[in-house]
């Protein structure tokens, strides 16, 4: 669905957000309502896995619990509601979901609107521990609304349900369910209140018990109906309270004060353009990256922390899901960018993981560890925020924390599995590739060996930073040894499109896996050899020496982004030539733009000194991202792939964790401006095609090298751009100093 503009679009943010964009091939955004990094929200769920997908014939009913861009399949539709005119036959709601209209569909920030076969209006808007809607019924019709407690997603079903009527105003109930990847099932508290009393009311299924069908009917003299939703994971009196976020205020008050939440945070970056799909694709990529993570704690601060026990938040935010794994390469730092305050809790939050669980989290999700994905993302995640000023105060804490991460595996008794290879990597400089290994969740570093020793590598370079600034040297000292594993598993032997040289998978007594293709699975997690040779952007020289040179490092690169193909038709290449399907990890060669082991891969090229290509590829990229529910690149993963976007709009990347530095290439924008405190303020004279940078001005200064330190953009910069369509004459940043030191290499 392409969304109309309006006629403020250009000046209103909030009304450049088209929530349908993702919401098609498995890109798994949800279109309804949610408060910038809410709780609950308002959303219909359909048969998608990730709880609704834009080619859904019908619609079940409004849930108020949604992870934008999920790769598993999670509870979307926790506390469904339905308006109907009459009582179904099946409470069922696979059977009794009613068809809608896409004709006249609204999905904008804060805001949701669809007319249902049943010739019922639903809207949805949110606040950040509420999702509520209003049903506006034909004519003569009795109005009724469905709570169903019992079902949620078909692979992850609800385990226990209950719900009883408090009043004729309110239900209250709990639902317990399954954690997505294999997590563990956890218990959600709710009430729903409606802003009239109902008449008649009903059950189905008894008041709790287990699985099963579950819910209760209520029906009023008239309507329209609106009914608020709370949640809380602590307990009863938890929902009841957060309720208060809606109490006393009509659906249009509480429409208008999320609306104006968002036009704060979307306000956060103000991009010049005439292009109003650029404009909206923008501005939907962070609306996507402000959405998580999500609020954890109720509005008195209470939360449930990782032992399972209630902790208070005072006078901060705690924050829950984190998906590591794809978050630490670019949502992150976006985050702590443009909400510092926001970043320090959630940093805090992380930390509180750890004390109260026993260890850093992979993939955490509600207050439980999933283990899902591999490697060791919580080191970068964290020493990124330390190195944007999150940790002020907690330095030591987290060092600790992380260092005993690093150099340790959780105990047999803990949830946690950590860095499960360490034993391996610690003694011979690799994880083993072994099958067998023993695993406590969804995926195991052993089970993926190469690309775990990769990712451990990175993360002991980013921590080695860290512990240089804190004045552990000889901590700094092994940790930049151990950055260097990766060539290790560098087999100069095997060879593959012409090219010789990949990192191969060892098995335990340190011989290589056979057979091997670089091409293929055993040994790499969702990519193969092609895609995470590049995941050695700390130590360019080693990696530039197993390369072959530059020269030779430089057609590697050419070939994995099909680089002639690219400058001579962008769009069709990227659609033609690179990976195209959001689960095609394995059997490729080439560049993966839906999957985040190589979206750092187009600044190799500036980091080998070749900028220009950089700037290339990532416009190129940009044409994938499009005002459309197909028009994020694989699943959006809690917003990375959305954060990748921004940052590719506007002309900056941190591809190298723990230093802080954003690599340069041409900006999409004439004007943006990141109002971070002290604005930055970044002017090009960007125009349609690809562009490449032939000069930078910092401040009025020129600039040769091709990055900037957090500390320049923190304090505010002007940043202006010159940008060339004449490839020849982008010489900029290719001087022998113009790129930055590896501080692995």
């Amino acid at each position: 669905m392409v969304m109309p503009v309006a006629a403020h679009a250009r000046t209103d943010p909030v009304e450049s957000v088209n929530t349908f964009i993702g919401t098609k091939d498995d890109g798994n955004t949800f279109p309804g309502a949610s408060a910038p990094f809410g709780m609950a929200q308002s959303s219909p769920i359909g048969s998608h896995y990730a709880g609704w997908r834009y080619d859904d014939p019908v619609i079940r009913g409004f849930g108020h619990f949604f992870l934008s861009g999920a790769g598993c399949h999670e509870q979307g539709g926790l506390v469904s509601v339905l308006p109907t005119t009459a009582l179904p036959d099946s409470f069922d709601h696979r059977r009794y979901g009613v068809g809608y209209d896409h004709a006249g569909e609204v999905g904008t920030a804060g805001y949701y609107r669809v007319r249902l076969a049943s010739g019922i209006t639903a809207e949805s808007t949110a606040t950040t521990r509420t999702g509520v809607e209003r049903f506006s019924f034909p004519a003569g019709a009795t109005p009724h609304v469905l709570v169903n407690v019992g079902q949620a997603n078909d692979k992850e079903p609800v385990s226990g349900s209950s719900v009883r009527v408090v009043d004729d105003r309110t239900l209250a109930g709990t639902v317990t369910s399954q954690a997505f990847c294999g997590g563990r099932p956890y218990t959600t508290h709710f009430t729903t209140t409606f802003d009239r009393p109902f008449t008649r009311t009903g059950n189905w299924g008894g008041a709790e018990g287990g699985a099963g069908l579950r819910g209760q009917w209520v029906a009023f003299g008239d309507g329209p109906v609106t009914a608020a939703t709370a949640i809380s994971h602590v307990d009863a009196d938890g929902a009841a309270r957060n309720l208060v976020e809606a109490a006393g205020r009509t659906f249009d008050e509480l429409r208008a004060a999320a609306q104006a939440s968002w036009r704060d945070e979307l306000g956060s970056i103000t991009v010049e353009t005439d292009n109003a799909d650029d404009r909206t694709v923008f501005y939907t990529a962070l609306y996507h990256v402000l959405l998580q993570p999500l609020t954890g704690n109720d509005i008195d601060g209470r939360y449930r922390g990782f032992d399972n026990r209630v902790h208070t938040a005072e006078g901060w935010t705690y924050h829950e899901f984190f998906s590591l794994w794809d978050t630490y390469r670019a949502h992150n730092q976006l985050i702590a960018l443009l909400r510092p305050d926001r970043a320090r809790d959630i940093a805090r939050s992380v930390l509180a993981i750890e004390e109260q669980g026993g260890w850093l989290p992979r993939w955490a999700y509600a207050n439980q560890e999933t283990n899902t994905m591999t490697g060791d993302p919580v080191t970068p995640f964290l020493v990124d925020l330390w190195r944007f000023g999150a940790l002020e105060g907690l330095e030591d804490r987290a060092y600790r924390a992380l260092l005993r991460n690093a150099n340790g595996v959780p105990p047999a008794s803990s949830p946690f599995e950590g860095r499960a290879g360490n034993r391996s990597y610690l003694a011979s400089g690799f994880v083993q590739y072994d099958q067998d290994f023993p695993k406590k969740g969804q995926d195991v570093d052993p089970h993926h060996g190469a690309s775990a020793t990769l990712e451990y590598a990175l993360a002991d370079c980013s921590l080695s930073v860290m512990a240089a600034a804190l004045g552990h040297h000889e901590d700094a000292q092994a940790l930049r040894r151990r950055a260097l594993n990766h060539r290790a598993l560098w087999d100069g032997t095997v060879t593959d499109r012409g090219f010789r040289g990949f990192p191969r998978p060892k098995t335990a007594d340190g011989r290589w896996l056979t057979p091997f293709t670089p091409q293929g699975r055993p040994g790499f997690h969702e990519g193969t050899a092609w895609q995470y040779q590049w995941l050695a952007q700390h130590d360019i020289p080693g990696l530039l020496e197993l390369l072959g040179g530059r020269e030779r490092a430089a057609a590697r690169l050419d070939d994995f982004f099909a680089y002639p193909d690219l400058v001579a038709d962008p769009a069709r290449a990227v659609r033609e030539k690179w990976v195209v399907g959001p689960y095609d990890y394995y059997n490729q060669f080439r560049y993966n733009p839906n999957n985040e082991p190589d979206l750092h891969a187009p600044w190799m090229y500036t980091l080998i000194g070749q900028p220009w290509k950089t700037s290339a590829v990532t416009r190129a990229a940009q044409t994938l991202f499009v005002n459309a529910p197909n028009g994020v690149t694989g699943n959006d993963d809690l917003g990375t792939m959305s954060a990748w976007y921004v940052f590719s709009a506007l002309g900056l990347y941190p591809a190298v964790p723990g230093t802080g530095q954003f690599l340069l290439h041409a900006p999409r924008f004439e004007r943006a401006v990141l109002h971070t405190g002290k604005p930055v303020v970044i002017t090009a004279n960007a125009t349609p095609g690809l562009q490449y940078v032939s000069s930078v001005r910092v401040d009025h200064v020129p600039r040769n090298r091709v990055w900037v330190d957090h500390a320049v953009l923190a304090g505010g910069a002007e940043i202006a751009f010159t940008l060339t369509a004449d490839p020849a004459a982008a010489t900029w940043g290719t001087g022998p100093d113009d790129a930055p030191r590896s501080p692995c290499g």
